[in-house]
């Protein structure tokens, strides 16, 4: 049963880049993420029904805000950007470089030491991303460099928020971080969406895009995510990183007809097997695999 919710996590948040491709060119990639979190917002309002969450929310508002601005509205916002000039399955595989971008931005800005493991992994993600773009740079499309960028900038963010949330929001409930990270996103998206909000009609196919990005990608995941990682722990549920690529290619190429590429396919698992040394979740899924049983 953990494995088959794991799976639906990652069919879900594959899902999200196909969700991102569809809605950005309609709405931009300001007024969609705001949408996105605030819909999200509303899904895990229910969060605060007790006075104790509602006491951890007041308590921790500041790391909740800098967690709602660098693991929601950035890299949600960067990620939506880069989708309207790279397909979706090269973007879920940049988004799997976010363990890499944890365990270096560790060493790097909180000084936790890099074992041998993890230096091979951040040189082996690298060499994976490497692999990956090649040929998309090599096209020569305008906007592809600047995508990649954003893509690798955002899953950058997540390691930061990773680091940060592990310093100034333990023993938080989980729930209430979701929430609270949603909330303060979208406060701080809202002007500028209204700024720039499409002045064209929507389709109503567009619309529901939207609503699946904020309830099912994001509100219901979280809560998915969350119920993973106190049944089995979180090594296993952080697992889920590897299985996002295989749904994101999958989508893409099912809906979108995106091609998969050899070298996507190299990249990919160079990038994979990058993030598990980086990240130790190799030992970690194992070990959540075990508990499980």
């Amino acid at each position: 049963m953990n494995f088959i919710e794991l799976l639906l996590l990652a069919a879900i948040w594959g899902a999200s880049f196909l969700f991102l491709r569809i809605a950005a060119p309609e709405f931009g990639p300001i007024a969609l993420i705001a949408l996105r979190v605030g819909i999200a917002a509303l899904v895990l309002l229910p969060v605060l029904r007790t006075a104790a969450a509602r006491s951890e929310f007041r308590s921790k508002a500041w790391p909740l805000f800098v967690v709602g601005i660098s693991n929601s509205a950035i890299p949600f916002g960067l990620f939506a950007y880069s989708t309207l000039y790279v397909n979706a399955g090269l973007d879920s595989i940049l988004n799997a470089t976010t363990p890499i971008w944890t365990a270096l931005i560790a060493a790097a800005w909180f000084q936790s030491a890099l074992g041998r493991q993890q230096i091979c992994g951040l040189l082996s993600g690298l060499a994976g991303v490497v692999v990956l773009v090649w040929d998309t740079l090599g096209a020569g499309v305008s906007g592809v460099p600047l995508a990649i960028a954003a893509a690798l900038l955002a899953a950058g963010f997540y390691g930061f928020a990773v680091n940060y949330s592990k310093r100034h929001l333990a023993g938080v409930k989980p729930l209430v971080v979701a929430f609270g990270s949603q909330f303060f996103a979208s406060i701080v998206l809202l002007p500028p969406a209204l700024l720039y909000w499409p002045q064209h009609a929507i389709a109503p196919s567009i619309w529901a895009c939207v609503a699946a990005l904020g309830v099912i990608c994001t509100g219901f995941a979280y809560i998915l995510y969350f119920r993973l990682i106190e049944r089995v722990g979180a090594a296993y549920a952080a697992s889920v990183t590897f299985l996002i690529p295989v749904f994101g290619l999958a989508w893409g190429a099912v809906f979108l007809n995106e091609k998969i590429t050899p070298a996507m396919l190299a990249g990919c698992a160079i990038t994979l097997l990058g993030t598990a040394l980086a990240s130790g979740k190799f030992n970690g899924f194992w070990l959540g695999k075990r508990k499980s049983t």
